[in-house]
Protein backbone atom coordinates (compact mmCIF):
# COMPACT_ATOMS: atom_id res chain seq x y z
CA UNK A 1 0.00 0.00 0.00
CA UNK A 2 1.16 3.51 -0.82
CA UNK A 3 0.68 5.92 2.09
CA UNK A 4 -1.72 8.83 1.63
CA UNK A 5 0.87 11.24 0.37
CA UNK A 6 0.09 14.26 -1.82
CA UNK A 7 2.47 13.45 -4.66
CA UNK A 8 1.46 16.61 -6.54
CA UNK A 9 1.94 18.95 -3.56
CA UNK A 10 4.80 20.93 -5.09
CA UNK A 11 3.82 20.51 -8.72
CA UNK A 12 3.56 23.99 -10.18
CA UNK A 13 3.51 25.91 -13.42
CA UNK A 14 5.52 29.01 -14.27
CA UNK A 15 4.16 31.60 -14.88
CA UNK A 16 1.45 30.99 -12.30
CA UNK A 17 -1.14 32.37 -14.71
CA UNK A 18 -0.81 31.20 -18.31
CA UNK A 19 -0.46 34.07 -20.79
CA UNK A 20 -0.89 34.57 -24.51
CA UNK A 21 2.30 35.97 -26.05
CA UNK A 22 3.06 36.28 -29.75
CA UNK A 23 0.58 33.66 -30.99
CA UNK A 24 1.54 31.09 -28.36
CA UNK A 25 1.20 29.99 -24.74
CA UNK A 26 4.53 29.22 -23.04
CA UNK A 27 4.96 27.62 -19.64
CA UNK A 28 7.17 25.36 -17.55
CA UNK A 29 5.97 22.59 -15.21
CA UNK A 30 8.18 21.52 -12.30
CA UNK A 31 7.80 19.35 -9.22
CA UNK A 32 9.00 16.33 -7.24
CA UNK A 33 7.65 12.95 -6.14
CA UNK A 34 8.96 11.89 -2.70
CA UNK A 35 10.66 8.49 -2.35
CA UNK A 36 9.61 7.03 1.00
CA UNK A 37 11.47 3.71 1.33
CA UNK A 38 9.25 0.64 0.82
CA UNK A 39 6.11 2.76 0.71
CA UNK A 40 7.19 4.65 -2.40
CA UNK A 41 4.85 4.49 -5.39
CA UNK A 42 5.84 1.89 -8.01
CA UNK A 43 6.31 3.12 -11.58
CA UNK A 44 5.18 6.70 -10.88
CA UNK A 45 4.04 8.79 -13.83
CA UNK A 46 3.09 12.44 -14.21
CA UNK A 47 0.86 13.48 -17.10
CA UNK A 48 -0.60 16.84 -18.12
CA UNK A 49 -4.05 17.60 -19.45
CA UNK A 50 -5.06 20.94 -20.96
CA UNK A 51 -8.84 20.91 -21.30
CA UNK A 52 -11.89 23.09 -21.90
CA UNK A 53 -15.52 22.25 -22.70
CA UNK A 54 -14.64 22.49 -26.39
CA UNK A 55 -11.30 20.75 -26.78
CA UNK A 56 -8.35 19.19 -24.97
CA UNK A 57 -4.68 18.27 -25.28
CA UNK A 58 -3.16 15.17 -23.61
CA UNK A 59 0.61 15.49 -23.22
CA UNK A 60 3.17 12.69 -23.11
CA UNK A 61 4.27 11.63 -19.64
CA UNK A 62 6.80 13.99 -18.12
CA UNK A 63 10.34 12.71 -17.90
CA UNK A 64 11.19 11.82 -14.28
CA UNK A 65 14.73 12.04 -12.88
CA UNK A 66 15.41 9.74 -9.92
CA UNK A 67 17.40 11.40 -7.14
CA UNK A 68 18.34 10.24 -3.62
CA UNK A 69 15.06 11.08 -1.90
CA UNK A 70 12.73 12.00 -4.75
CA UNK A 71 11.86 11.95 -8.41
CA UNK A 72 12.03 15.38 -10.02
CA UNK A 73 10.62 16.73 -13.25
CA UNK A 74 10.99 19.94 -15.18
CA UNK A 75 9.69 20.48 -18.68
CA UNK A 76 8.90 23.50 -20.87
CA UNK A 77 6.04 23.76 -23.35
CA UNK A 78 5.15 26.06 -26.23
CA UNK A 79 1.60 25.73 -27.57
CA UNK A 80 0.23 27.50 -30.63
CA UNK A 81 -2.67 29.49 -29.21
CA UNK A 82 -6.21 28.53 -30.18
CA UNK A 83 -9.36 30.36 -28.98
CA UNK A 84 -10.64 27.40 -26.92
CA UNK A 85 -7.59 27.67 -24.66
CA UNK A 86 -8.79 30.94 -23.13
CA UNK A 87 -11.18 29.11 -20.79
CA UNK A 88 -9.19 25.87 -20.42
CA UNK A 89 -7.51 24.52 -17.27
CA UNK A 90 -4.10 22.88 -17.01
CA UNK A 91 -4.15 19.78 -14.80
CA UNK A 92 -1.33 17.58 -13.49
CA UNK A 93 -2.25 13.88 -13.10
CA UNK A 94 -0.42 11.27 -11.01
CA UNK A 95 -0.39 7.55 -11.86
CA UNK A 96 1.49 4.60 -10.32
CA UNK A 97 1.60 0.80 -10.48
CA UNK A 98 2.38 -1.77 -13.15
CA UNK A 99 -1.11 -1.83 -14.65
CA UNK A 100 -2.31 1.01 -16.83
CA UNK A 101 -4.82 3.17 -14.98
CA UNK A 102 -7.80 4.74 -16.71
CA UNK A 103 -8.15 7.33 -13.98
CA UNK A 104 -5.26 9.07 -12.19
CA UNK A 105 -4.68 8.48 -8.50
CA UNK A 106 -4.35 12.22 -7.88
CA UNK A 107 -5.11 15.40 -9.79
CA UNK A 108 -4.10 19.01 -9.33
CA UNK A 109 -5.19 22.05 -11.32
CA UNK A 110 -2.07 24.09 -12.01
CA UNK A 111 -3.71 26.99 -13.86
CA UNK A 112 -7.16 28.10 -14.92
CA UNK A 113 -7.59 29.92 -18.22
CA UNK A 114 -5.15 31.90 -20.32
CA UNK A 115 -4.65 35.65 -20.01
CA UNK A 116 -5.37 36.93 -23.51
CA UNK A 117 -5.30 40.66 -22.80
CA UNK A 118 -3.35 41.48 -26.02
CA UNK A 119 -6.23 40.03 -28.05
CA UNK A 120 -8.51 42.76 -26.68
CA UNK A 121 -6.77 45.21 -29.04
CA UNK A 122 -9.29 46.81 -31.39
CA UNK A 123 -8.28 46.02 -35.00
CA UNK A 124 -11.60 46.37 -36.84
CA UNK A 125 -13.18 43.01 -36.11
CA UNK A 126 -16.97 42.95 -36.01
CA UNK A 127 -18.76 41.58 -32.95
CA UNK A 128 -22.52 40.89 -33.21
CA UNK A 129 -23.65 43.00 -30.23
CA UNK A 130 -21.32 45.97 -30.79
CA UNK A 131 -21.26 48.92 -33.24
CA UNK A 132 -19.62 48.10 -36.58
CA UNK A 133 -16.04 49.43 -36.59
CA UNK A 134 -15.12 51.77 -39.45
CA UNK A 135 -12.33 50.32 -41.58
CA UNK A 136 -10.41 51.54 -44.62
CA UNK A 137 -9.21 54.99 -45.65
CA UNK A 138 -10.73 56.89 -48.56
CA UNK A 139 -8.49 59.19 -50.60
CA UNK A 140 -10.12 62.61 -50.74
CA UNK A 141 -9.42 65.50 -53.02
CA UNK A 142 -7.54 68.53 -51.73
CA UNK A 143 -7.56 67.52 -48.08
CA UNK A 144 -6.33 64.09 -47.12
CA UNK A 145 -8.78 62.03 -45.08
CA UNK A 146 -11.53 64.65 -45.39
CA UNK A 147 -14.09 62.00 -44.42
CA UNK A 148 -12.44 61.49 -41.03
CA UNK A 149 -13.71 63.47 -38.09
CA UNK A 150 -11.54 66.02 -36.33
CA UNK A 151 -11.77 66.95 -32.69
CA UNK A 152 -10.69 70.05 -30.85
CA UNK A 153 -11.08 71.44 -27.34
CA UNK A 154 -11.71 75.07 -26.39
CA UNK A 155 -11.60 76.43 -22.85
CA UNK A 156 -13.58 79.31 -21.37
CA UNK A 157 -12.11 80.49 -18.07
CA UNK A 158 -13.94 81.97 -15.08
CA UNK A 159 -13.07 83.88 -11.93
CA UNK A 160 -13.06 81.89 -8.68
CA UNK A 161 -16.60 81.06 -7.57
CA UNK A 162 -18.15 82.77 -10.59
CA UNK A 163 -20.24 81.56 -13.53
CA UNK A 164 -20.14 84.92 -15.30
CA UNK A 165 -18.09 84.86 -18.48
CA UNK A 166 -15.54 87.64 -18.59
CA UNK A 167 -14.61 89.32 -21.87
CA UNK A 168 -10.96 88.43 -21.43
CA UNK A 169 -8.63 88.13 -24.39
CA UNK A 170 -8.29 84.37 -23.87
CA UNK A 171 -12.06 83.81 -23.81
CA UNK A 172 -12.60 85.96 -26.90
CA UNK A 173 -9.83 84.10 -28.67
CA UNK A 174 -11.38 80.75 -27.70
CA UNK A 175 -14.71 81.74 -29.29
CA UNK A 176 -12.93 83.06 -32.38
CA UNK A 177 -10.97 79.81 -32.70
CA UNK A 178 -14.18 77.79 -32.27
CA UNK A 179 -15.88 79.76 -35.06
CA UNK A 180 -12.89 79.22 -37.32
CA UNK A 181 -12.89 75.50 -36.60
CA UNK A 182 -16.61 75.18 -37.35
CA UNK A 183 -16.23 77.19 -40.56
CA UNK A 184 -13.67 74.69 -41.81
CA UNK A 185 -15.57 71.71 -40.37
CA UNK A 186 -19.24 72.55 -40.75
CA UNK A 187 -20.66 69.06 -40.17
CA UNK A 188 -20.75 68.82 -36.36
CA UNK A 189 -20.90 65.26 -35.04
CA UNK A 190 -20.88 66.19 -31.36
CA UNK A 191 -20.43 69.23 -29.13
CA UNK A 192 -19.92 68.71 -25.40
CA UNK A 193 -19.87 71.57 -22.92
CA UNK A 194 -18.54 70.49 -19.53
CA UNK A 195 -18.46 72.88 -16.61
CA UNK A 196 -15.69 72.06 -14.15
CA UNK A 197 -14.71 73.38 -10.73
CA UNK A 198 -11.48 73.79 -8.85
CA UNK A 199 -11.18 72.09 -5.42
CA UNK A 200 -10.81 75.55 -3.89
CA UNK A 201 -13.32 76.51 -1.16
CA UNK A 202 -14.43 79.52 -3.20
CA UNK A 203 -15.74 77.13 -5.87
CA UNK A 204 -18.56 75.87 -3.65
CA UNK A 205 -19.65 72.58 -2.16
CA UNK A 206 -21.89 71.24 -4.95
CA UNK A 207 -21.87 70.76 -8.71
CA UNK A 208 -24.19 73.75 -9.24
CA UNK A 209 -21.33 76.10 -10.14
CA UNK A 210 -20.01 73.74 -12.78
CA UNK A 211 -23.44 73.34 -14.39
CA UNK A 212 -24.03 77.10 -14.22
CA UNK A 213 -20.74 77.58 -16.09
CA UNK A 214 -21.73 75.03 -18.71
CA UNK A 215 -25.13 76.73 -19.21
CA UNK A 216 -23.45 80.14 -19.44
CA UNK A 217 -21.14 78.90 -22.19
CA UNK A 218 -24.10 77.35 -24.02
CA UNK A 219 -25.84 80.74 -23.98
CA UNK A 220 -22.62 82.42 -25.11
CA UNK A 221 -22.49 80.17 -28.20
CA UNK A 222 -26.04 81.23 -29.11
CA UNK A 223 -25.18 84.89 -28.59
CA UNK A 224 -22.08 84.43 -30.76
CA UNK A 225 -24.22 83.02 -33.63
CA UNK A 226 -22.73 79.55 -33.23
CA UNK A 227 -25.66 77.28 -34.03
CA UNK A 228 -25.39 73.54 -33.42
CA UNK A 229 -28.23 70.98 -33.44
CA UNK A 230 -29.60 70.07 -30.00
CA UNK A 231 -29.36 66.38 -30.92
CA UNK A 232 -25.54 66.55 -31.00
CA UNK A 233 -25.13 68.97 -28.07
CA UNK A 234 -24.50 67.82 -24.52
CA UNK A 235 -24.31 70.18 -21.54
CA UNK A 236 -22.97 68.72 -18.31
CA UNK A 237 -20.68 69.33 -15.33
CA UNK A 238 -17.93 67.50 -13.45
CA UNK A 239 -17.46 67.92 -9.72
CA UNK A 240 -15.53 66.07 -7.03
CA UNK A 241 -13.56 64.42 -9.81
CA UNK A 242 -9.77 64.55 -10.21
CA UNK A 243 -9.85 63.69 -13.93
CA UNK A 244 -9.14 67.22 -15.20
CA UNK A 245 -6.51 67.76 -12.53
CA UNK A 246 -4.71 64.60 -13.69
CA UNK A 247 -4.70 65.88 -17.27
CA UNK A 248 -3.06 69.11 -16.16
CA UNK A 249 -0.65 67.19 -13.93
CA UNK A 250 0.53 65.07 -16.83
CA UNK A 251 1.31 68.18 -18.90
CA UNK A 252 3.04 70.02 -16.05
CA UNK A 253 6.69 70.35 -17.01
CA UNK A 254 7.72 71.72 -13.61
CA UNK A 255 7.27 68.34 -11.90
CA UNK A 256 9.61 65.38 -12.24
CA UNK A 257 8.29 61.97 -13.23
CA UNK A 258 8.97 60.71 -9.71
CA UNK A 259 6.96 63.56 -8.20
CA UNK A 260 4.08 62.92 -10.59
CA UNK A 261 4.09 59.26 -9.58
CA UNK A 262 3.51 60.37 -5.97
CA UNK A 263 0.37 62.17 -7.07
CA UNK A 264 -0.76 59.29 -9.31
CA UNK A 265 -0.37 56.85 -6.40
CA UNK A 266 -3.02 58.85 -4.55
CA UNK A 267 -5.25 59.67 -7.51
CA UNK A 268 -5.48 56.05 -8.65
CA UNK A 269 -5.89 54.33 -5.29
CA UNK A 270 -9.67 54.04 -5.56
CA UNK A 271 -10.43 56.15 -2.49
CA UNK A 272 -13.25 58.68 -2.41
CA UNK A 273 -12.66 62.26 -3.52
CA UNK A 274 -12.31 63.76 -0.04
CA UNK A 275 -9.86 61.09 1.15
CA UNK A 276 -7.73 61.68 -1.93
CA UNK A 277 -7.87 65.44 -1.35
CA UNK A 278 -6.52 65.02 2.17
CA UNK A 279 -3.75 62.70 0.96
CA UNK A 280 -2.75 65.15 -1.79
CA UNK A 281 -2.34 67.99 0.71
CA UNK A 282 0.23 65.91 2.58
CA UNK A 283 2.53 65.68 -0.45
CA UNK A 284 5.35 68.18 -0.18
CA UNK A 285 5.03 70.99 -2.69
CA UNK A 286 1.29 70.49 -3.14
CA UNK A 287 0.49 74.14 -2.36
CA UNK A 288 2.64 75.28 -5.28
CA UNK A 289 1.08 72.68 -7.60
CA UNK A 290 -2.38 73.80 -6.50
CA UNK A 291 -1.43 77.44 -7.09
CA UNK A 292 -0.23 76.57 -10.61
CA UNK A 293 -3.03 74.26 -11.69
CA UNK A 294 -6.23 75.08 -9.79
CA UNK A 295 -6.94 78.35 -11.67
CA UNK A 296 -7.13 76.35 -14.91
CA UNK A 297 -9.90 74.25 -13.36
CA UNK A 298 -12.19 77.28 -12.99
CA UNK A 299 -13.47 76.69 -16.48
CA UNK A 300 -15.83 75.13 -18.95
CA UNK A 301 -14.53 72.93 -21.74
CA UNK A 302 -16.04 72.87 -25.22
CA UNK A 303 -15.19 69.59 -26.99
CA UNK A 304 -16.15 69.49 -30.67
CA UNK A 305 -16.01 66.61 -33.12
CA UNK A 306 -16.73 67.76 -36.68
CA UNK A 307 -15.76 67.23 -40.28
CA UNK A 308 -15.80 69.13 -43.58
CA UNK A 309 -18.96 68.91 -45.66
CA UNK A 310 -18.00 68.74 -49.34
CA UNK A 311 -20.60 68.47 -52.06
CA UNK A 312 -21.74 69.44 -55.55
CA UNK A 313 -24.06 72.25 -56.53
CA UNK A 314 -27.41 71.63 -58.17
CA UNK A 315 -26.11 71.87 -61.74
CA UNK A 316 -23.19 69.54 -61.05
CA UNK A 317 -25.51 67.04 -59.36
CA UNK A 318 -27.67 66.91 -62.48
CA UNK A 319 -24.61 66.25 -64.66
CA UNK A 320 -23.51 63.53 -62.26
CA UNK A 321 -26.86 61.74 -62.46
CA UNK A 322 -26.82 61.97 -66.23
CA UNK A 323 -23.39 60.37 -66.43
CA UNK A 324 -24.38 57.60 -64.00
CA UNK A 325 -27.47 56.73 -66.02
CA UNK A 326 -25.68 56.59 -69.39
CA UNK A 327 -23.25 54.03 -70.82
CA UNK A 328 -21.16 56.77 -72.38
CA UNK A 329 -17.59 56.99 -71.07
CA UNK A 330 -17.55 60.78 -71.34
CA UNK A 331 -18.45 63.24 -68.61
CA UNK A 332 -18.79 66.99 -68.33
CA UNK A 333 -17.50 66.78 -64.76
CA UNK A 334 -13.79 66.49 -64.01
CA UNK A 335 -12.28 63.93 -61.66
CA UNK A 336 -12.26 66.30 -58.68
CA UNK A 337 -16.02 66.82 -59.06
CA UNK A 338 -16.58 63.06 -59.16
CA UNK A 339 -14.37 62.50 -56.13
CA UNK A 340 -16.20 65.18 -54.14
CA UNK A 341 -19.52 63.58 -55.10
CA UNK A 342 -18.26 60.25 -53.81
CA UNK A 343 -17.13 61.78 -50.53
CA UNK A 344 -20.40 63.65 -50.05
CA UNK A 345 -22.62 60.60 -50.62
CA UNK A 346 -23.57 59.15 -47.21
CA UNK A 347 -24.75 55.74 -48.48
CA UNK A 348 -22.18 53.10 -49.40
CA UNK A 349 -24.40 51.97 -52.29
CA UNK A 350 -24.23 55.47 -53.85
CA UNK A 351 -20.47 55.67 -53.30
CA UNK A 352 -20.12 52.30 -55.01
CA UNK A 353 -21.92 53.55 -58.14
CA UNK A 354 -19.87 56.73 -58.30
CA UNK A 355 -16.46 55.15 -57.77
CA UNK A 356 -17.28 52.27 -60.10
CA UNK A 357 -18.14 54.74 -62.87
CA UNK A 358 -14.94 56.68 -62.11
CA UNK A 359 -12.83 53.58 -62.85
CA UNK A 360 -14.27 53.71 -66.38
CA UNK A 361 -13.65 57.44 -66.81
CA UNK A 362 -10.27 58.07 -65.15
CA UNK A 363 -6.95 56.27 -64.77
CA UNK A 364 -6.27 57.21 -61.17
CA UNK A 365 -5.52 55.59 -57.83
CA UNK A 366 -8.47 57.40 -56.22
CA UNK A 367 -11.47 55.52 -57.69
CA UNK A 368 -9.86 52.09 -57.35
CA UNK A 369 -8.81 52.73 -53.75
CA UNK A 370 -12.12 54.30 -52.74
CA UNK A 371 -14.20 51.58 -54.38
CA UNK A 372 -12.09 49.04 -52.48
CA UNK A 373 -12.90 50.84 -49.21
CA UNK A 374 -16.60 50.62 -50.05
CA UNK A 375 -16.22 46.86 -50.51
CA UNK A 376 -14.37 46.62 -47.19
CA UNK A 377 -17.14 48.47 -45.35
CA UNK A 378 -19.84 46.39 -47.03
CA UNK A 379 -17.95 43.33 -45.81
CA UNK A 380 -18.19 44.72 -42.27
CA UNK A 381 -21.98 44.73 -42.56
CA UNK A 382 -22.42 41.02 -43.22
CA UNK A 383 -21.97 38.11 -40.84
CA UNK A 384 -21.95 35.62 -43.72
CA UNK A 385 -18.31 34.57 -43.97
CA UNK A 386 -18.48 33.57 -47.66
CA UNK A 387 -19.93 36.95 -48.66
CA UNK A 388 -17.37 38.71 -46.44
CA UNK A 389 -14.46 36.79 -48.00
CA UNK A 390 -15.70 37.57 -51.53
CA UNK A 391 -15.96 41.29 -50.77
CA UNK A 392 -12.40 41.28 -49.37
CA UNK A 393 -11.27 39.50 -52.54
CA UNK A 394 -12.94 42.16 -54.72
CA UNK A 395 -11.37 44.91 -52.61
CA UNK A 396 -7.92 43.35 -52.94
CA UNK A 397 -8.25 43.18 -56.73
CA UNK A 398 -9.14 46.87 -56.85
CA UNK A 399 -6.23 47.77 -54.56
CA UNK A 400 -3.89 45.76 -56.78
CA UNK A 401 -5.09 47.79 -59.78
CA UNK A 402 -4.50 50.99 -57.82
CA UNK A 403 -0.96 49.91 -56.89
CA UNK A 404 -0.15 49.35 -60.59
CA UNK A 405 -1.03 52.99 -61.27
CA UNK A 406 1.02 54.45 -58.39
CA UNK A 407 2.58 53.60 -55.03
CA UNK A 408 0.25 55.11 -52.46
CA UNK A 409 0.17 54.91 -48.63
CA UNK A 410 -3.63 54.74 -48.55
CA UNK A 411 -3.63 51.71 -50.82
CA UNK A 412 -1.02 50.01 -48.62
CA UNK A 413 -2.96 50.84 -45.47
CA UNK A 414 -6.13 49.31 -46.90
CA UNK A 415 -4.27 46.21 -48.04
CA UNK A 416 -2.86 45.95 -44.52
CA UNK A 417 -6.30 46.38 -42.95
CA UNK A 418 -7.73 43.52 -45.00
CA UNK A 419 -4.79 41.31 -44.00
CA UNK A 420 -5.48 42.19 -40.36
CA UNK A 421 -9.13 41.14 -40.69
CA UNK A 422 -8.02 37.92 -42.39
CA UNK A 423 -5.79 37.13 -39.42
CA UNK A 424 -2.54 37.61 -41.33
CA UNK A 425 -1.09 40.01 -38.78
CA UNK A 426 2.60 39.68 -39.70
CA UNK A 427 1.97 40.41 -43.40
CA UNK A 428 -0.33 43.25 -42.38
CA UNK A 429 2.32 44.81 -40.17
CA UNK A 430 4.77 44.96 -43.08
CA UNK A 431 2.20 46.71 -45.29
CA UNK A 432 1.33 49.25 -42.60
CA UNK A 433 5.00 49.91 -41.87
CA UNK A 434 5.68 50.57 -45.56
CA UNK A 435 2.68 52.92 -45.68
CA UNK A 436 4.01 55.02 -42.77
CA UNK A 437 7.31 55.54 -44.60
CA UNK A 438 5.59 57.06 -47.64
CA UNK A 439 4.02 60.12 -46.00
CA UNK A 440 4.37 62.58 -43.13
CA UNK A 441 0.69 63.51 -43.23
CA UNK A 442 -0.33 63.61 -39.55
CA UNK A 443 -3.97 62.66 -40.11
CA UNK A 444 -2.94 59.60 -42.09
CA UNK A 445 -0.25 58.61 -39.58
CA UNK A 446 -2.67 59.00 -36.67
CA UNK A 447 -4.94 56.41 -38.24
CA UNK A 448 -2.25 54.12 -39.66
CA UNK A 449 -0.10 54.13 -36.53
CA UNK A 450 -3.08 53.38 -34.28
CA UNK A 451 -3.70 50.18 -36.23
CA UNK A 452 0.01 49.45 -36.26
CA UNK A 453 0.09 50.00 -32.50
CA UNK A 454 -2.78 47.54 -32.05
CA UNK A 455 -0.73 44.96 -33.95
CA UNK A 456 2.31 45.76 -31.78
CA UNK A 457 0.15 44.84 -28.79
CA UNK A 458 -0.83 41.53 -30.37
CA UNK A 459 2.81 40.88 -31.32
CA UNK A 460 3.99 41.45 -27.75
CA UNK A 461 5.93 44.70 -28.40
CA UNK A 462 4.13 46.64 -25.67
CA UNK A 463 6.68 49.42 -25.11
CA UNK A 464 6.84 50.10 -28.85
CA UNK A 465 3.05 50.13 -28.97
CA UNK A 466 2.88 53.01 -26.47
CA UNK A 467 4.92 55.14 -28.89
CA UNK A 468 2.46 54.52 -31.73
CA UNK A 469 -0.32 56.34 -29.91
CA UNK A 470 1.42 59.71 -29.63
CA UNK A 471 -1.37 61.43 -31.59
CA UNK A 472 -4.57 63.28 -30.60
CA UNK A 473 -7.51 60.88 -30.66
CA UNK A 474 -11.27 61.21 -30.27
CA UNK A 475 -12.46 57.61 -30.67
CA UNK A 476 -12.94 55.43 -27.55
CA UNK A 477 -11.23 52.47 -29.25
CA UNK A 478 -8.00 54.42 -29.78
CA UNK A 479 -7.87 55.53 -26.15
CA UNK A 480 -8.57 51.93 -25.14
CA UNK A 481 -5.76 50.54 -27.32
CA UNK A 482 -3.44 53.16 -25.90
CA UNK A 483 -4.43 52.16 -22.38
CA UNK A 484 -3.92 48.50 -23.27
CA UNK A 485 -0.36 49.21 -24.44
CA UNK A 486 0.44 50.98 -21.16
CA UNK A 487 -1.27 48.26 -19.09
CA UNK A 488 0.73 45.48 -20.73
CA UNK A 489 3.87 47.57 -20.19
CA UNK A 490 2.87 47.65 -16.49
CA UNK A 491 2.60 51.45 -16.57
CA UNK A 492 -0.68 51.45 -14.66
CA UNK A 493 -0.84 55.22 -14.11
CA UNK A 494 -0.91 56.05 -17.82
CA UNK A 495 -3.05 52.98 -18.52
CA UNK A 496 -5.70 54.18 -16.08
CA UNK A 497 -5.68 57.68 -17.55
CA UNK A 498 -6.09 56.35 -21.11
CA UNK A 499 -8.89 53.98 -20.09
CA UNK A 500 -10.65 56.91 -18.40
CA UNK A 501 -10.28 58.91 -21.61
CA UNK A 502 -11.89 55.98 -23.44
CA UNK A 503 -14.81 56.08 -21.00
CA UNK A 504 -15.14 59.85 -21.37
CA UNK A 505 -15.16 59.55 -25.18
CA UNK A 506 -17.83 56.84 -25.11
CA UNK A 507 -19.78 56.05 -21.95
CA UNK A 508 -21.46 53.08 -23.65
CA UNK A 509 -18.12 51.66 -24.78
CA UNK A 510 -17.57 48.95 -22.19
CA UNK A 511 -13.92 48.29 -22.95
CA UNK A 512 -12.75 51.43 -21.15
CA UNK A 513 -14.45 50.19 -17.98
CA UNK A 514 -12.94 46.74 -18.49
CA UNK A 515 -9.50 48.32 -18.72
CA UNK A 516 -10.08 50.19 -15.46
CA UNK A 517 -11.20 46.93 -13.85
CA UNK A 518 -7.98 45.23 -14.98
CA UNK A 519 -5.85 48.04 -13.52
CA UNK A 520 -7.75 47.84 -10.23
CA UNK A 521 -7.40 44.04 -10.09
CA UNK A 522 -3.66 44.23 -10.73
CA UNK A 523 -3.38 46.89 -8.01
CA UNK A 524 -5.27 44.78 -5.46
CA UNK A 525 -8.28 47.12 -5.39
CA UNK A 526 -11.08 44.55 -5.26
CA UNK A 527 -13.99 46.95 -4.71
CA UNK A 528 -12.91 49.28 -7.53
CA UNK A 529 -12.38 46.31 -9.87
CA UNK A 530 -15.89 45.01 -9.18
CA UNK A 531 -17.41 48.47 -9.65
CA UNK A 532 -15.77 48.95 -13.07
CA UNK A 533 -16.42 45.36 -14.13
CA UNK A 534 -20.11 45.79 -13.36
CA UNK A 535 -20.26 48.66 -15.86
CA UNK A 536 -18.20 46.79 -18.45
CA UNK A 537 -20.15 43.53 -18.63
CA UNK A 538 -23.47 45.28 -19.18
CA UNK A 539 -22.13 47.06 -22.26
CA UNK A 540 -21.17 43.98 -24.28
CA UNK A 541 -21.94 40.26 -24.32
CA UNK A 542 -18.38 39.61 -25.47
CA UNK A 543 -17.00 41.40 -22.39
CA UNK A 544 -19.51 39.54 -20.21
CA UNK A 545 -18.25 36.16 -21.44
CA UNK A 546 -14.59 37.15 -21.21
CA UNK A 547 -14.87 38.40 -17.64
CA UNK A 548 -16.17 35.01 -16.53
CA UNK A 549 -12.93 33.24 -17.53
CA UNK A 550 -10.26 35.97 -17.51
CA UNK A 551 -7.50 34.87 -15.06
CA UNK A 552 -6.80 38.54 -14.28
CA UNK A 553 -9.88 38.41 -12.05
CA UNK A 554 -9.08 35.01 -10.51
CA UNK A 555 -8.52 36.46 -7.04
CA UNK A 556 -11.97 38.08 -6.94
CA UNK A 557 -13.89 35.46 -8.96
CA UNK A 558 -14.53 33.26 -5.89
CA UNK A 559 -16.27 36.08 -4.02
CA UNK A 560 -20.05 36.42 -3.78
CA UNK A 561 -19.71 40.04 -4.91
CA UNK A 562 -18.19 38.91 -8.22
CA UNK A 563 -21.12 36.67 -9.16
CA UNK A 564 -23.61 39.19 -7.83
CA UNK A 565 -22.80 41.61 -10.66
CA UNK A 566 -23.51 38.87 -13.23
CA UNK A 567 -26.87 37.78 -11.86
CA UNK A 568 -29.05 40.45 -13.56
CA UNK A 569 -27.63 39.43 -16.94
CA UNK A 570 -28.20 35.74 -16.19
CA UNK A 571 -31.84 36.39 -15.34
CA UNK A 572 -32.38 38.29 -18.59
CA UNK A 573 -30.85 35.47 -20.60
CA UNK A 574 -33.02 32.88 -18.86
CA UNK A 575 -36.28 34.65 -19.75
Amino acid sequence: MVPETDFLADSKVTPGKLEFLRDSVRFEVTGTIPIESAFSPKNPKISLLFKSSENSIFFDDLELTKNVGEYSYKESFVLAFEPWMEGAFLEAQFFYGKKAQAEPSQKKVLARGVITTPLLAKIGNVNPDEPIPQVGLFISTGVMDADLSRSKEFVIKFAAGSSTISKSASNQQAIADLKSFLTENSSVLSLKITGIQSPEAAEGKSSKLGMDRAEAVNQLLTQSNISVRDSVTEVKSRWNDWFDFRLLLRENEKLSTQKKDQYYAVLLNGSDYQTQAEALRKISGFNQVASDLFPSLRAAKIEVVAKPLPGLNQEQTALLQKALNEDDNNSELDMTDWAIAGEASPRLEDKEKIYSKMTELFRSVIPYNNLAVVKMRLAQRTLDQTTKANLWKEANKLLYQASKIATDPYVMHNQGQILVLQGKTWDAYKKLSDASVLTRNQDFLRYNESLRGALDIMRGDYKLATLRFDYPYSEPKDFFNKGLAYFLSKDYSNASLSFEESVMAGRNYGYGYYGLAMVAAESGQKEVALLQLDKAIHASELIYQKALVDPIFEEIRTSDEFFQIFRPSVKINEK
